[in-house]
């Protein structure tokens, strides 16, 4: 099983060192920013690595938003992500699941059907996350991801089960990788998180699962669970730089 982290993408190939990791996952650009990304000196290094490399998508991307101002602007910005992704050998592109504010969550599944049947194919997958917040989010609750996964599914779409996200999301991690795959037939990438903050609390901020932070109130052996089911790629968002992240790549790998 291979094992990550979310690095800075100044050196994702030093960084990854620095962590001991399989697995590299960055931004290309701004991630709160709409401007598109840059051509890397480092592609085909990345490209050739024995690392595989994820991209996440801003945060600020949206294709589900009612709002043409948002929603129109997010589709394209997916879109050169994607090319970008493919110029460093990505595995895939994270896309968070979006929301529509006050809206019709039937509309922003649609949106998001739209959006992926518009989206020119760049041999790198879209992986759509669970988020952690808001009330009209299209992968937050479950029962919202089943009615997405509806629309979606048909169209070659991924999954990513962020494990913070789903506990301060409401969704218990006991037998979660069962009730994902039941959705979603497929989890092709686990960030592997601990949480700063309590079950269903709606805030995403991420915690250490060992060593380098303060204790969560995610335990790390149930994390650790939920990656040894998963059977797929694992990358940690977590706090402390190399050491912090280095220590939860190390707790996990000892506990597979």
């Amino acid at each position: 099983m291979r094992i990550g982290a979310h690095v800075d993408p100044a050196d994702p190939l030093a960084e990854a060192a620095a962590r001991k990791a399989d697995v590299v996952q960055f931004f290309l650009a701004d991630p709160q920013g709409w401007k598109n990304p840059l051509p890397r000196a480092d592609a085909q290094a990345l490209k050739d690595s024995d690392l595989q490399v994820f991209i996440h998508a801003p945060y600020i991307v949206n294709v589900a938003s009612p709002n043409n101002r948002i929603r129109i602007p997010s589709r394209k910005l997916m879109q050169v992500h994607a090319e970008a992704a493919a110029t460093v050998g990505a595995s895939g592109l994270i896309v968070h699941g979006g929301h529509v504010d006050k809206g019709d969550l039937a509309d922003g599944f649609a949106n998001w059907r739209k959006a992926l049947e518009q989206h020119k194919d760049t041999g790198v997958p879209i992986l759509i996350e669970n988020t952690a917040g808001g009330d009209n989010a299209c992968a937050r609750k479950f029962d919202a991801l089943a009615q997405l996964w509806d629309t979606v599914g048909d169209l070659n779409v991924g999954f990513c089960l962020d494990t913070c996200h789903a506990h301060a999301g409401g969704e218990d991690l006991l037998n979660i990788v069962d009730r994902v795959k039941a959705i979603t037939g497929r989890i092709d990438l686990v960030h592997a998180n601990g949480s700063k903050d309590g079950f269903d609390s709606g805030r995403d901020r991420h915690d250490n699962l060992f060593g380098g932070g303060s204790p969560g109130t995610l335990d790390a052996e149930l994390v650790a669970a939920v990656v040894r089911a998963a059977g797929a790629p694992v990358v940690v968002e977590t706090p402390g730089g190399a050491d912090g992240q280095g220590a939860d790549i190390a707790y996990l790998r000892a506990h597979l």
